[in-house]
């Protein structure tokens, strides 16, 4: 697994405190944690699809280069004595996590809200789909009331993101956590939901399989620790 960067100047958090913080920060919604909830978040491994180069929102599933990221996915994180593995609902993620899951000795959920973007009415059109881009850019514009055809708004997107992270961090007080999710929802709403990086800190960018970003969701605030995004199509 490669290297994930560093987000700069921040310290790792420790879990301090015994009494449930009064109010939780704006960007969680109203998530209140008695110690930090480590969350590491990362893309699927490399899939196969029916229809790959055109946008579906089919399951897809593993490659073999897939399970092979899975499993070193989890070999590096071994010795963070993982709590849970996670996964959104479609195929290809549950395969992840019922994989890292296996190697980590650890029960598997799926869970409703981390799937990928609904593409919608333009299911069938290219990846370039200029109408999906439109919206795209406008999302990390910060005009999440954009929608998608047929499909989610950005802040639906946000919502049913942000409510999934937030119930696994409550669950998992002063644990660490695997979740398996895509490269398109975690860009878009992760940064939102930290104090500490700019919200457009995935434009652009792209979110190699199997590399996780580590978040600290804290009584008050989320903090991206890492995030292992890059601007080179290389890493996908």
């Amino acid at each position: 697994m490669e290297a994930t960067p560093r987000i700069a100047g921040l310290a790792s958090c420790t879990c301090a405190g015994s009494a449930r913080a009064g109010s939780a920060g704006r960007h969680t919604g109203g998530v209140s944690l008695h110690c930090p909830a480590t969350l590491y978040i990362a893309r699927h491994g490399d899939a196969e699809y029916t229809h790959a180069h055109v946008m579906s929102d089919e399951g897809g599933w593993l490659t073999e280069t897939g399970q092979v990221q899975v499993t070193e996915c989890a070999h590096d994180l071994a010795d963070r004595r993982i709590a849970a593995v996670y996964s959104s609902p479609m195929q290809r993620a549950v395969e992840s996590g019922v994989l890292a899951s296996g190697e980590l000795a650890v029960r598997h959920r799926e869970l409703a809200g981390l799937e990928e973007i609904r593409v919608g009415e333009r299911a069938g059109q290219p990846w370039s789909d200029p109408v999906t881009r439109e919206v795209y850019d406008a999302w990390f514009r910060g005009d999440l009331d954009a929608r998608i055809p047929g499909g989610e708004s950005g802040a639906e997107v946000v919502a049913r993101f942000r409510e999934a992270l937030a119930t696994i961090a409550d669950q998992h007080r002063g644990e660490q956590v695997l979740i398996f999710t895509h490269g398109g929802i975690m860009s878009l709403v992760v940064p939102r939901l930290a104090i500490n990086v700019r919200d457009d800190l995935a434009y652009l960018q792209f979110v190699p399989n199997a590399v996780p970003a580590r978040v600290e969701a804290g009584d008050e605030d989320w903090r991206v620790i890492s995030w292992p995004g890059s601007a080179s199509k290389d890493v996908v």
